[in-house]
């Protein structure tokens, strides 16, 4: 179970922000925004942060596809 306002990383260009709400909320979120704001992981972040619901950090830290932060070789 994830907790809010534990940070976490974005699993498709890993982005690394922190949650301030229940991921459960943030589903509800995403489902409820129009087909257009949900074309793009760049656009649900930056709705999601709009909405208060994450704060992205811009901290050069980021993680590739598997998770490892800082990227690998092989991504």
């Amino acid at each position: 179970m994830q907790v809010k306002g534990e940070d976490h990383f974005a699993q498709f260009g890993g982005v690394h922000f922190t949650n301030h709400v229940p991921p459960e909320e943030i589903n509800v979120f995403v489902r409820n925004l129009p087909a257009g704001k949900r074309e793009s992981l760049f656009e649900v972040l930056k709705e999601l942060e709009q909405a208060k619901l994450i704060t992205i950090h811009n901290d050069g830290v980021w993680a590739d596809g598997r998770g490892r932060i800082g990227g690998s070789d092989e991504c």
